[in-house]
């Protein structure tokens, strides 16, 4: 692949893209856009409200102005109301999750340039510091998956599957929509024991909760729940080494029934491992986050599944996002 064409300006131009990145992410983490949805407020009267700092504050939103996130009149500031629907944590739409997500990432990118040095970094993936980050973490893959979500069924195509195990199923986006498609169908949604919580509080009032059954373990650590014969495995690989996955495929087979189809969702990336530059920018977010992830390609997935014991694997569908199928079976 040839690098891009450069200039001294768009290299220093590279540079300073942290700047806008995190006065948008200090802004969301602040609650700023929250605060003003529900109208127009002074910096003052913000920082009494939040017992902030006003100096700072006004600078903040005065950058946020500049940015065209806010906007400016007199001395009051506004949030405008398709910010408000992108961001408002009250907005059916809001991505908020995703980006408070993406603020906690902040401090482990900083650690990348050690890495890189060797120099030992703690990395604890799948550990979170407060409730309040998981629960960003899977509010963002639920803003994600909710919208991928339907696409992703209808390639995998479940057919006449009956008995659905979704591991590491998070808040359930891809349970809710398998099911949807298959009335027929019985799903075991498996994850660690907080996240079950959040998945049976989001999945309340769905009319599926008599066809889920909610099991609390970890992969790493327990067997998978048996009997099934349809496992999805979605944006889990990543953050395992090859071995981890191997380990992990044993598992999923052992919770099969025999004939069973195991289908995985991850960026799945071309030999070179540049493409899709989605996968390649992703490999960098597990090399800050985990001591073995990192992004495969098809290749790397299906020797790691026939070491597991799987086959007829087969690329589904390739993608330049986190919507690469293989499906493998019993």
């Amino acid at each position: 692949m040839m690098a891009a064409q450069h200039t001294p300006e768009s290299i220093l131009a590279l540079a300073r893209q942290f700047m806008e990145s995190r006065i948008f992410l200090s802004g969301a983490e602040l609650g700023l856009f929250d605060c003003l949805a529900s109208g127009a407020m002074t910096a003052g009267e913000i920082a009494d409200k939040k017992d902030f700092d006003p100096r700072a504050l006004t600078i903040l939103l005065n950058a946020l102005t500049a940015m065209g996130l806010l906007e400016k009149n007199g001395e009051q500031y506004s949030c405008p109301v398709p910010i408000t629907g992108m961001l408002g944590s009250a907005s059916p739409g809001s991505v908020l999750p995703m980006v408070l997500h993406v603020a906690g990432l902040w401090h482990r990118w900083s650690n990348i340039s050690d890495i890189v040095r060797g120099i030992p970094v703690a990395q604890t993936p799948g550990v979170f510091d407060s409730d309040a980050q998981l629960a960003a973490f899977i509010g963002a893959m639920h803003v994600i998956g909710a919208r991928m979500a339907p696409e992703v069924v209808k390639a995998v195509a479940p057919g006449d599957a009956r008995a659905l195990l979704d591991v590491g199923g998070a808040s359930g986006t891809y349970t809710e929509a398998f099911l949807r498609v298959c009335p027929g169908m019985r799903a075991t949604l498996f994850d660690r024991a907080p996240v079950v919580e959040l998945a049976r509080a989001r999945l309340a009032g769905s009319g599926l909760e008599d066809r889920i059954t909610f099991v609390a373990g970890d992969f790493y650590e327990d067997e998978l729940p048996g009997g099934h014969d349809l496992v999805f495995l979605s944006a889990i690989i990543h953050q395992n080494s090859p071995r981890e996955n191997i380990e992990l495929y044993r598992k999923c087979r052992r919770a099969m029934a025999p004939g069973g189809r195991l289908v995985i969702r991850d960026h799945i990336m071309e030999p070179d491992h540049v493409h899709p530059a989605s996968g390649a920018l992703f490999a960098v977010n597990m090399l800050a986050a985990t001591p073995g992830g990192s992004t495969y390609t098809f290749d790397e997935i299906r020797e790691t599944l026939e070491e597991a014991g799987f086959s007829r694997i087969r690329l589904l569908q390739s993608g330049d996002f986190m919507n690469g199928l293989v499906e493998a079976f019993h």
